[in-house]
C-alpha cells in the first residue's frame, strides 16, 4: 500500500469512530437506499441505485432543471455554427477531479464516447456525429452530419446519464465495469469504508467548485454542499428501516413501504413527501432474444391478463392519489402522453383469453425464467402478481427469487437459458425518461444495442427518427401516438402503471430538491 493510500484509509477509519457528543461537529446524513449498491459504474448499468450513487461522485456537462429543460452544468456555455452542424462546448473554470487533476476537454470527449456506445439516446447522437474532438483543453467540439438541436438534452439525461470521468477511466471498454470512482462531483466515494451489502460512504469534495450563476433547480444550477458526509445504510427489511428512521438512527429512507406510511406520518419528527415529480413507471419486461418471448404474438397474449389497478395496489396500497392505472408507454400528464390503444389494458381482463391467445400463438411449454429481486419491494410485489398470472395460464415458470446484487449483472446476459440467461423480469423506470420518444429508451426497437430486453422494431425506430425532426408539438404528439399504437403490437414490455414514490425523512433535513435523491443543497441541523 502506498503511503498516501494508507493515510487516506487511516483518516477514513478515524472519522468513523465514535467521539463525545460535544466534539463531533461534522454534519452527516445517513440514507437508506432502495437496494444495495451492487454495481458502481453508471455507464455499465442503468440501475437507479447506481444512478443515485453516480450523481454524488460525477458531474454532468448539462443538467435538467425543475421544468425538465437542459441547462449548462460543467460547461460555461456553447456556440452553434455551420447551420447547426457544429457545436462548441466550453468547460467552465475550476473543474477538478477527486484525484486533484484538472478536468480537460479530452476527459469529457472520452466520457461522452463511452456513454454513446450504450445509451439509446447517446447512440442517436453518435449516429448524427461526424467527429467528436477536443481542439483545446477547454473546448469540446461536435461536428454533426445534420443539425441535432437535442444535443444538450441528450447530455443532460438524469437516468442512464453521461458521467464525466478521467480519460484513463473513460477509456475502459463498455463491457467492463469501472470500479475506481474518480469523478468531479460534489462528493468523493470512500472505497475503504465500503461494506458490501450494508454500507457505502461519501465525503464532501473540498475541491468542488459549484456554478457561480443561477439557483439550484433539480439537477441544474449550483450544487452547494452543506454536509460533510453521506452514509448509505442498506436495510432490506422494511420494519428495520422504519424503526431506524423513527429512532433517529438514519435520516432519510428512499422507498418506504406503503403500509408503513401512516405510522411514519404520525411521527412528529418525520416528514413523508413525494418529491420526484415524474414518479416511477412499472413494467413486465420480456427478453426478446430467447423463446418464447421472441414471438410478438405470445407477448401480446398477456395484455388481457394484466390489471394495472391490482399492480398499483400491490405497489402503493389504496392511496389512489399516489398512482395512475391508465398508463401507456409515456408518462401520464406529459405533453406527448396518449390514450391511443389503451383499451387493450382497460378493457375486460380475461385469463381464458390469454390461454386461447397463447395457444393460437404457438406456445408449447417452453421454460420461462423469471428473475426476481426480492429485496426491492415494488419489484417483488409486481413479480408475485405476474408470476401468478403466468402459472394460471399454463406457463412453464422457473421463478428465481434472488437479491438485487445477483439480478442486476445477470440482466446483461444475452445468452440462452442454458447459459444463465433470463426470460422476463419486472422493472420500473423514472417517469422523467418517458416524457418523450427521444428519451423513452425502453419502448425503442434497437435490438441487441438497446437496454435490457433488446426488442427490435423497425417501425418504432422509423417513427422515432421522424420525431427527432418534428418541429411542432402537434407533430410530436401525433408521432408519439403512432409509436404507442405500434408498441401495443410489438409489446416491448407491458405497462403496469405509474406511481409517485414518497420519501420519508427526518425533519432536521431541509432544502432537499424535487426529484431523485440529490445530496447537494441539503442542510442538516
Amino acid at each position: 500500500m502506498k503511503r498516501r493510500d494508507f493515510l487516506a484509509t487511516a483518516a477514513a477509519g478515524a472519522a468513523s469512530l465514535s467521539v463525545p457528543a460535544g466534539a463531533q461537529q461534522r454534519k452527516v446524513v445517513r440514507f437508506v437506499p432502495q437496494a444495495d449498491l451492487a454495481l458502481l459504474d453508471p455507464v455499465f448499468t442503468t440501475g437507479l441505485v447506481t444512478r443515485n450513487h453516480g450523481f454524488l461522485v460525477f458531474d454532468q456537462l448539462y443538467g435538467l432543471d425543475d421544468d425538465f429543460m437542459p441547462q449548462p452544468q460543467m460547461v460555461e456555455g456553447h456556440v452553434i455554427e455551420n447551420d447547426g452542424r457544429t457545436w462548441k462546448l466550453t468547460l467552465r473554470d475550476g473543474l477538478r477531479f477527486h484525484d486533484g487533476t484538472p478536468v480537460l476537454a479530452r476527459d469529457a470527449v472520452a466520457s461522452i464516447s463511452r456513454w454513446m456506445q450504450t445509451d439509446a439516446f447517446g447512440q442517436t447522437l453518435r449516429a448524427a456525429t461526424e467527429d467528436l474532438s477536443a481542439p483545446s483543453d477547454k473546448v469540446i467540439q461536435f461536428r454533426l452530419k445534420k443539425p441535432f438541436p437535442l444535443l444538450p438534452a441528450a447530455l443532460a439525461k438524469p437516468s442512464a446519464f453521461c458521467p464525466v470521468m478521467p480519460e484513463r477511466l473513460a477509456s475502459t471498454p463498455v463491457n467492463v465495469q469501472v470500479t475506481e470512482m474518480v469523478g468531479s462531483g460534489p462528493f468523493r466515494y470512500i472505497a475503504a469504508e465500503r461494506v458490501a451489502g450494508s454500507r457505502n460512504v461519501y465525503e464532501k469534495f473540498a475541491g468542488y467548485v459549484p456554478r457561480s450563476s443561477g439557483t439550484p433547480s433539480f439537477a441544474a444550477g449550483p450544487k452547494l454542499v452543506h454536509i460533510d458526509r453521506v452514509e448509505w445504510v442498506t436495510l432490506p427489511d422494511a420494519a428495520t428501516a422504519a424503526a431506524a428512521l423513527q429512532a433517529g438512527e438514519v435520516d432519510w429512507w428512499e422507498q418506504p413501504q406503503p403500509d408503513l406510511l401512516p405510522l411514519l406520518r404520525r411521527h412528529r419528527d418525520i416528514r413523508v413527501e413525494a418529491k420526484e415529480r415524474g414518479g416511477l413507471m412499472g413494467m413486465i419486461r420480456f427478453n426478446h432474444l430467447v423463446p418464447p418471448f421472441d414471438n410478438a404474438a405470445i407477448r401480446r397474449a398477456f395484455l388481457a391478463g394484466v390489471h394495472q389497478t391490482e399492480y398499483m395496489q400491490a405497489v402503493m396500497g389504496e392511496e389512489r392519489s399516489l398512482w395512475n392505472d391508465r398508463c401507456g408507454f409515456f408518462l401520464p400528464g406529459s405533453p406527448v402522453a396518449t390514450d391511443a390503444g389503451l383499451e387493450v389494458m382497460t378493457g375486460p381482463r380475461s385469463l381464458d383469453k390469454v390461454k386461447r391467445d397463447l395457444e393460437a400463438a404457438g406456445y408449447s411449454g417452453e421454460r420461462v425464467v423469471f428473475v426476481v429481486p426480492t429485496d426491492l419491494p415494488s419489484l417483488n410485489a409486481m413479480s408475485q402478481l405476474a408470476a401468478d398470472m403466468f402459472r394460471k395460464v399454463g406457463i412453464n415458470l422457473d421463478y428465481q427469487a434472488l437479491d438485487w446484487g445477483t439480478v442486476l449483472p445477470r440482466l446483461n446476459n444475452r445468452e440462452g437459458l442454458d447459459r444463465g440467461g433470463w426470460s422476463v423480469w419486472c422493472n420500473y423506470i423514472p417517469g422523467i425518461i418517458a416524457t418523450s420518444p427521444a428519451t423513452q429508451s425502453y419502448v425503442r426497437g434497437l435490438g441487441r444495442s438497446g437496454p435490457f430486453g433488446w426488442p427490435t422494431s423497425a417501425r418504432i425506430e422509423a417513427l422515432r427518427d421522424e420525431f427527432m425532426d418534428a418541429a411542432t408539438l402537434p407533430d410530436q404528439q401525433r408521432i408519439a401516438r403512432d409509436i404507442q399504437i405500434q408498441a401495443w403490437q410489438d409489446v416491448p414490455y407491458i405497462p403496469t402503471g405509474a406511481w409517485m414514490q414518497p420519501f420519508a425523512f427526518r425533519r432536521n433535513i431541509t432544502g432537499m430538491l424535487n426529484g431523485f435523491p440529490l445530496f447537494h443543497n441539503i442542510r442538516k441541523g
